[in-house]
């Protein structure tokens, strides 16, 4: 073994990660509706993990500390995807997912996902984290102000898609969506 490997079972992410996979991974899933997304946001955060104990460690690397870092890394996701669709937009157009009512459930889920980024990281922060507006502020790196007028367009938002039945409606919406999350960019930026 090498002077800076440390002995099996030292290493403070492998002694935490059993308990803490499946809260972290729970966490994301219950937040974002994706298998997938959730098992590569969750692979992110224990990367991140890692990179922080061999930096100098987090002030103590705990399951709420790796949650903290799952919400983080999920903000990021939200606004990578929200880049990529406009970029794709501007290229091609986008392509909504038809309108299914099976569930309450499913159906909110299905409106989180047609939201910009901005709008479905600033609902989960606040309604589902349970994150004060000055909190959400923080983690979306805006002013208080500007995450008030956020989250007012977002709810208006997600209750037009969630009250809408017809694919063209949510198609129609999900431009509304977009150009109003492109305003807000010019606005805030």
């Amino acid at each position: 073994m090498g002077a800076s490997e440390e002995p099996a079972g030292t290493d403070p992410v492998e002694q935490i990660y059993d308990l803490a996979l499946p809260q972290v991974y729970g966490y994301l899933l219950t937040r974002c509706g994706s298998a997938a997304i959730a098992e590569d946001v969750t692979s992110e955060t224990f990367l991140a993990a890692v990179k922080a104990t061999r930096e100098g460690g987090p002030p103590e690397l705990s399951v709420a500390w790796l949650i903290g870092v799952a919400r983080h890394k999920l903000v990021d996701h939200w606004r990578r995807s929200a880049r990529e669709e406009r970029a794709f937009t501007v290229v091609g157009g986008a392509v909504d997912d038809p309108w299914d009512d099976e569930l309450d459930v499913d159906a909110a889920h299905r409106a989180l996902q047609q939201l910009s980024g901005n709008h479905r990281a600033a609902l989960t922060l606040r309604y589902l984290d349970g994150l004060t507006v000055s909190e959400v502020a923080g983690v979306i790196g805006r002013s208080v102000h500007a995450t008030e007028t956020l989250l007012v367009r977002a709810r208006a938002a997600l209750r037009r898609i969630y009250g809408e039945g017809s694919d063209e409606a949510g198609s129609d919406q999900a431009g509304r969506s977009r150009e109003s999350s492109d305003q807000e960019g010019r606005d805030d930026g």
